[in-house]
C-alpha cells in the first residue's frame, strides 16, 4: 500500500504493441488507492493500430482512472507547477521519446509532462519499449539511467531472433519499481 494516496503521473507513447499489458497496471494502480493522472503523447492519443483503437484505449483509462487524459501540451506543462504528480512512469516508452527525453527536447505531451514533473525533483520512471534499444538507442539508455531522478523497469530482449536490437519492459514490474523509486532506489535487476 506504498502507493495509497499518491499522484501517479502514467504517460503512455506510441509502443502501442504493449498497451494490453500496460493497461491492466493502472487498474492495479487505482485498486491500489493512487490517484492516476493519464498523460498520453499524440499518438498515443490519436492512431488507430492492429492493436486496437484509439477511442477504444481512451475510453477504457478514462473509466478505470475517472479522469480525462491530458493529451496536449498545454495541459501538461502545469502538472510540476501545480504539483499535479508524486511520481510518473512513462509506459511504454519509445526510444523517439527517450532521445527527447535525453536532449531537452519538450514537442510533445509525454515529454512536456516528463519535464514538467522533474521541475519538483520527483521520481521519473521509464518503461523502455523501443525496436533499436541495443543500437541506436543504447546510448540513451546509459544517458538516462546515469541521470538524478530517472529510474527504470526490469527490460529484457523482446525477440533475440527476429528483432536482435529490440528491448521491451516487463509490465508485471511497474507497481514494484514504483514503489522502490519511491525511496530512490532503482529496482533489481534491471535487465532481466
Amino acid at each position: 500500500m506504498k502507493l495509497e494516496g499518491k499522484k501517479v503521473g502514467f504517460v503512455m507513447t506510441g509502443s502501442f504493441c504493449t498497451f494490453k499489458s500496460t493497461i491492466p497496471q493502472i487498474k492495479k494502480l487505482v485498486e491500489e488507492k493512487a490517484e492516476v493522472v493519464p498523460i498520453m503523447s499524440f499518438n498515443a492519443y490519436n492512431l488507430d493500430t492492429k492493436f486496437g483503437k484509439a477511442q477504444d484505449f481512451i475510453d477504457e483509462i478514462e473509466d478505470i482512472t475517472s479522469n480525462k487524459i491530458i493529451h496536449t501540451i498545454q495541459d501538461a506543462e502545469p502538472i510540476g507547477p501545480k504539483k499535479m504528480t508524486d511520481i510518473m512512469i512513462i509506459a511504454p516508452c519509445t526510444g523517439n521519446t527517450m532521445g527527447k527525453l535525453v536532449n531537452g527536447i519538450t514537442d510533445t505531451p509525454a515529454t512536456m509532462a516528463a519535464k514538467s514533473h522533474l521541475r519538483n525533483n520527483n521520481p521519473l520512471i521509464i518503461a523502455v519499449s523501443t525496436n533499436d534499444g541495443l543500437s541506436g538507442n543504447a546510448a540513451n539508455i546509459g544517458v538516462l539511467l546515469n541521470r538524478a531522478n530517472y529510474f527504470f523497469v526490469p527490460f529484457r530482449q523482446d525477440n533475440p531472433i527476429t528483432k536482435p536490437r529490440s528491448l521491451v519492459f516487463d509490465a508485471s514490474y511497474i507497481i514494484k519499481t514504483l514503489e522502490t523509486a519511491l525511496d530512490r532506489q532503482q529496482i533489481q535487476p534491471i535487465i532481466l
